[in-house]
């Protein structure tokens, strides 16, 4: 058996425990009902990160030596997190999306991104007090990866004057609403590439997939639009039917198949979560077609409107919540002999670009201007992250111009890819004479050799496909004919010299010595 550490209690696990228990048992120590919405990521040695499958064992998903080291994470971000029905559970999702904001996933512009820190600033220390917060007090808060002095005025402005009141349970539920109407609400982006060679990230949002590529979206399908999600090796394809009957197939090249199979996994569950009435409707899926090995998958929990309707039967008092206070929210989760928590992790770096929310260092930073985007490669482990656990993370600027609630807004993307793993190709300077938001990424043509390889796998497999059939026929056609069926066109057949030499020199010395064979076997029972 192995130990869990949560704060400085330690519990017993057995070692065949699977997953299930182990999220119980995390939940229990919360005091957390509303747990549909997380769950329990690791990496690997490889540095591939996956979700801990609650159906199976704990010890056979891990490829490591022990200690183990997992974090609770929001994997299903709620569509509206307002109407979470307890607070204990807003808090939670709360700190996720403060990190998601800290790293670089959530973005927006300025206005937006000082209230959102203003929104922090309220619920960790409170009302506005001259007494104990001097000038640039916001400074020694970490919101953004870097920012402007002129950003941090205006956070601080906010905080004394527009939020003086608020308990800290509101400044949460504020912040939620203010974030759940961002581009990048709810995006957990996986590196890819296009067929050309381009990057890509790819998410899935509970509101449908998307897919972003150098500074514009250029797919948005709704979940229920996305009619089949697919991978084979590295490559993952995402077919669907949009208006009109206008079918497309995406195609897209993970870094390696261990980050392809996450992707699809990611894929599968949340399509089911968020698009299924109820989880009676839940299928095994298969990665690959018929006739051909591929993984099977299935999603084994409850749908986002079974998860609704249960909240709603909640009926206890409120349990305590103890808040982090100054920016920490330590919560990763060592199994057996702990691994040490840390309230951050390595931040990315980006720039800012003029009312745009893209923060810079202040070293560099003036009060107005143009910047151009830049990648940051600073990695840090996952064992000293907060809220998610991505191994090594990339800030790529992606100016997307869209309507939210009638206003403009710009956002930018975090490209975040494995450790280790072969990277989805480096961005320097970004143009904005990107391809448009209609475009369809995947379509361009293929390399001559890639277009060889698959047309021979393509054969290949219709071959093996063919043969099976003509298998499959030919047993059937042989059992047809053998048996006492009176039907004219097996009449014709039995009645050929070829059918009668097969009938008595094959089958029959076939079916004797089967029959021989029962009989001794039956000999053998009855004694």
């Amino acid at each position: 058996g192995c130990a869990v550490i949560l704060d400085k209690s330690k519990i017993s696990l057995e070692r065949d425990a699977k997953g299930q228990y182990l999220f119980d048992l995390i939940c229990h120590h919360l005091n957390l009902l509303e747990k549909d919405y997380f769950g329990i990521r690791y990496v690997d040695p490889d540095k591939q990160r996956h979700w801990l499958e609650f159906t199976k064992s704990i010890s056979k998903q891990m490829k490591s030596q022990p200690p183990f080291t997992m974090c609770l994470r929001v994997k299903f971000y709620p569509p509206d997190p307002a109407a979470l029905k307890e607070e204990i559970t807003r808090y939670l999702v709360f700190l996720q999306i403060k990190r998601d904001l800290y790293h670089g996933r959530l973005l927006c512009k300025t206005s937006d991104a000082a209230m959102l820190a203003a929104y922090i600033l309220q619920a960790e220390i409170g009302d506005y007090d001259p007494g104990k917060h001097p000038e640039g007090y916001s400074s020694k808060f970490q919101f953004f990866p870097k920012h402007s002095e002129k950003l941090e005025r205006r956070i601080a402005e906010i905080h004394k004057t527009e939020l003086v009141g608020q308990t800290p349970e509101t400044s949460e539920l504020n912040f939620l609403q203010k974030a759940q109407m961002l581009e990048t609400y709810g995006v957990d982006p996986h590196p890819c590439k296009d067929v050309s060679g381009n990057p890509a990230f790819l998410a899935f949002t509970p509101f449908g997939f998307v897919v972003l590529q150098g500074n514009k979206r250029v797919h948005f399908l709704k979940w229920n639009e996305v009619t089949k999600l697919k991978f084979e090796g590295k490559t993952f394809h995402i077919y669907a039917n949009q208006k009109e009957d206008k079918k497309i197939i995406l195609t897209y090249f993970a870094p390696t198949p261990e980050a392809c199979k996450h992707l699809w996994k990611c894929g599968v569950e949340n399509q089911a979560f968020y698009k299924l009435e109820k989880s009676s409707q839940v299928r095994t899926v298969s990665s690959s077609n018929l006739f051909f090995k591929g993984s099977r998958f299935r999603y084994s929990g409850r749908v986002a409107k079974e998860v609704m309707e249960q909240s709603a039967k909640i009926k206890r008092e409120p349990p305590e919540i103890h808040r982090s206070a100054h920016y920490t929210t330590p919560c990763a989760l060592p199994i057996d002999n702990g691994v040490r928590q840390s309230a951050h992790s390595t931040p990315v770096r980006s720039v800012s670009h003029g009312d745009s929310f893209m923060p810079r260092s202040r070293s560099q930073a003036t009060d107005g201007g143009e910047g151009t985007a830049v990648i940051s490669d600073e990695a840090y482990s996952p064992s000293d992250s907060v809220l998610p656990t991505p191994v090594a993370e990339h800030s790529l600027e992606l100016a997307i111009s869209r309507q939210i609630n009638g206003a403009p807004c710009s956002i930018e993307e975090e490209k975040e890819s494995e450790a280790g793993t072969p990277s989805v190709g480096d961005v320097g300077e970004l143009g904005a004479d990107s391809r448009g938001a209609g475009s369809i990424s995947g379509t361009s043509a293929l390399t001559e050799a890639e277009q060889v390889n698959k047309f021979v796998l393509s054969v290949l497999r219709l071959l093996l496909v063919t043969i099976g059939l003509l298998f499959v026929l030919l047993l059937l056609l042989i059992v047809l004919t053998e048996s006492d069926l009176d039907v004219a066109f097996l009449r014709d057949i039995r009645q050929t010299p070829e059918f009668e030499q097969f009938h008595y020199e094959y089958f029959c010395p076939l079916r004797r010595w089967f029959a021989c064979k029962l009989r001794w076997v039956g000999g053998l029972l009855i004694k």
